[in-house]
């Protein structure tokens, strides 16, 4: 598409035309203080803003948007800002997850129902970066993502914290009464140090570097620090590409090809990702023909060395990271397990964008033929427990726990959970396997980060530091332990897992990819027949439209009627 040939633009027929409303669109475009010159015939670049202040990791994306806004310009575009819902993992409840899939729609119907030609997508907190991708790859128009950043690491008393893996470590000491409560006010104060998303291999960073993989993001984009000026610069260069991305006709469909999910998928294994990338890469796949399946993250992971040194799967941080090479060296020592020759958003091909990228610290980035780990960070289980799949990022278990046989102790919700897990009464040991009910999609309900159990003070005390887990939920990347997680079919309809019961034997076996409860199969039904399921949680609005159409979690919690057929 040339530049003198504006009749091409998506936006032309709003601004241009013989109806009134043609003449009022432009009369209040230039309410906002601009000349007719600013825009007429120009590509309309919408920057789509997921800024809040109820969300800390994106409570900078405004002076983003501003750069981002100067690279639009500086192009021979015109930039409007608009924003959508911001989904803050650390504020909302029950979690974000519920909310996922309405920010996906409100940023697809945003690009849909407005003049844009073009989308630069900012986000930045765990579920706002997979809600970005599936409202533009259903919409699809030319886009490409900039996410916020990862915080500055916290510091206290010279030792480097983590948001999230480390504050777990910190508050069980305080459960223990090994930290003072003053001691804990000094670490709220200095753990999270700036803006941006946290600081280790959580969702957030994670999705960021997923968005990249796929080809959704400038290259080395993902992992810049928030408060970093080079956020800034490459904010820039994105608007500056939407605008010849519009030129290019170069929408997602282009990218978001079988092969880029494959290469996103390999990148996720090999930097140890978050197990919640399985669960936004299924819902992202299924609004493209390329539908995504649990075995495909099981084959891949296979065939996948773990090369990423960063917590909770290592010792270092995502600025660390950053400072190694990013992502573009991760996918250098990865391409010959990668698909080269896919497209990205830059116009060039993956392996154009990362032939020749440099690592700086090879105890960060590992070579290839030099892994930390043979295989990928995520497994998929199976069994009678988890019919429909399971996953365990074995990367952050503990070795000895990954093939273990033990009774179980059930938790029927979460708030008995909550409310006994610091009982020195529980009749615990170092094998018993924790099982916890009730918080998948529709029984928590919206499938919260409530997979790692804290470990019980009971077992703490006597110095067991990790157990087995089990639960419908998802958890936090930023968690650790030998934690199963989104067993599918869930408890609240009545999958395998509402059927365990105390004492309950339970083999975890990740070399045979194998979760098996002993239970036979006529006690099993015995024990089926007594159950029904239960009531809703809602009735009215969005929560019944989340419960009535919210897929399970091996076909990645979207809605049904949003699926690409």
């Amino acid at each position: 598409m040339a530049l003198d040939d504006p009749t091409k633009l998506r936006s032309y027929n709003w601004f241009n035309g013989k109806e009134y409303y043609n003449f009022s669109r432009r009369a209040n475009v230039r309410a906002l203080g601009v000349s007719r010159e600013a825009f007429h015939g120009k590509p309309v670049i919408g920057i789509c803003n997921s800024f809040s202040e109820m969300n800390n990791c994106n409570s900078h994306l405004r002076v983003v948007a501003d750069a981002v806004k100067r690279g639009v310009w500086s192009a021979g575009g015109f930039p409007l800002e608009f924003p959508v819902i911001s989904l803050g993992e650390q504020f909302m409840k029950p979690t974000t997850m519920l909310f996922r899939n309405l920010m996906a729609m409100d940023v697809e119907e945003s690009i849909r129902a407005n003049p844009v030609d073009g989308v630069v997508l900012l986000s930045g907190c765990d579920k706002t970066t997979p809600a970005m991708l599936m409202g533009a790859a259903s919409a699809d128009v030319p886009a490409l993502v900039v996410t916020g950043g990862p915080s500055l690491a916290g510091n206290y008393r010279g030792a480097i914290i983590g948001q999230g893996t480390d504050g777990r470590k910190i508050f069980d000491q305080y459960r223990l009464g090994r930290i003072s409560p003053e001691e804990l006010l000094e670490i709220e104060g200095c753990m999270v140090r700036s803006t941006g998303h946290c600081t280790v291999m959580g969702t957030a960073s994670t999705m960021a570097i997923v968005a990249e993989a796929l080809g959704m993001s400038l290259p080395g984009a993902a992992a810049i620090p928030a408060p970093d000026a080079r956020r800034l610069a490459i904010a820039e260069a994105s608007g500056r590409r939407a605008v010849e991305m519009v030129r290019e006709e170069l929408a997602p469909s282009k990218i978001l090809t079988r092969e880029a999910f494959e290469n996103a998928i390999t990148v996720d294994m090999a930097v140890g990702g978050s197990t919640n990338a399985v669960v936004h890469l299924l819902a992202i796949a299924g609004r493209t023909p390329h539908k995504l399946v649990l075995d495909d993250f099981d084959r891949i992971s296979r065939r996948t060395p773990f090369l990423v040194d960063v917590r909770p799967s290592g010792k270092n941080m995502m600025e660390d990271f950053f400072y190694a090479g990013g992502v573009p060296a991760v996918m250098r020592e990865l391409l010959p397990l990668l698909h080269g020759a896919n497209l990205t958003v830059n116009g060039c091909s993956v392996a154009e964008n990362v032939g020749a990228a440099p690592c700086h610290n090879r105890e960060v980035i590992r070579p290839l033929g030099e892994p930390i780990f043979g295989e990928g960070g995520t497994v998929v289980l199976r069994g009678n427990l988890c019919p429909d799949g399971a996953v365990l990022k074995q990367t952050a278990a503990s070795p000895e726990l990954c093939e273990h046989t033990g009774p179980a102790y059930v938790f029927e919700t979460y708030q008995q959970m909550h409310d006994t897990i610091d009982s020195m009464d529980l009749p615990l040991d170092r094998d018993t396997v924790l099982v916890m009910k009730g918080c998948g999609p529709k029984g928590a309900p919206g499938m919260p980060e409530w997979g790692h159990i804290p470990m019980p003070k009971v077992l703490l005390e006597r110095g067991i530091a990790d157990c087995v887990r089990i639960s419908d939920a998802r958890m936090s990347g930023t968690s650790f332990g030998t934690v199963v997680l989104h067993v599918s079919p869930e408890s609240a309809i009545l999958g395998p897992l509402a059927l365990v019961e105390t004492g309950d034997r339970i083999t975890l076996s990740v070399s045979r990819r194998n979760l098996e409860l002993h239970v036979g199969l006529e006690e099993l039904e015995r024990r089926r027949a007594r159950l029904k399921p239960a009531d809703p949680h809602y009735t009215r609005g969005y929560g019944k439209l989340f419960l009535d159409h919210v897929t399970q979690a091996h076909l990645g919690c979207d809605f049904d009627f949003l699926h690409r057929e």
